[in-house]
């Protein structure tokens, strides 16, 4: 009889320190990138964020990008069009 075993699936996870970018004081006059999961609905729902955004905090406009689906990160062309075009980014989810 052979001995038995055991393995443990667990893992610990990495603790590693995430960065954020300063937040800016206001909306007002800033460009809002809109970036889209794929997922059911999350395009309408950003785009409601987007007119509330407009309405209720001054911003100038929204731009709508739509990843390729929603496991991957956003595609290098939608980093590059968002730095050149928005001054804050929203992503969305949907289901």
């Amino acid at each position: 009889m052979s001995p038995l075993d055991i393995l443990d699936p667990t893992v610990e996870t990495p603790k590693t320190a995430v960065a954020f970018v300063p937040r800016p004081d206001s909306l007002l006059g800033r460009r809002i990138g809109l970036v889209e999961n794929t997922k059911f609905n999350s395009d309408r729902l950003l785009l409601k964020i987007g007119e509330v955004l407009k309405a209720e905090y001054g911003a100038a406009e929204t731009r709508l990008f739509r990843k390729h689906n929603s496991s991957v990160p956003a595609h290098q062309e939608i980093i590059d069009e968002l730095k050149a075009t928005c001054d804050v980014m929203v992503a969305g989810i949907g289901d």
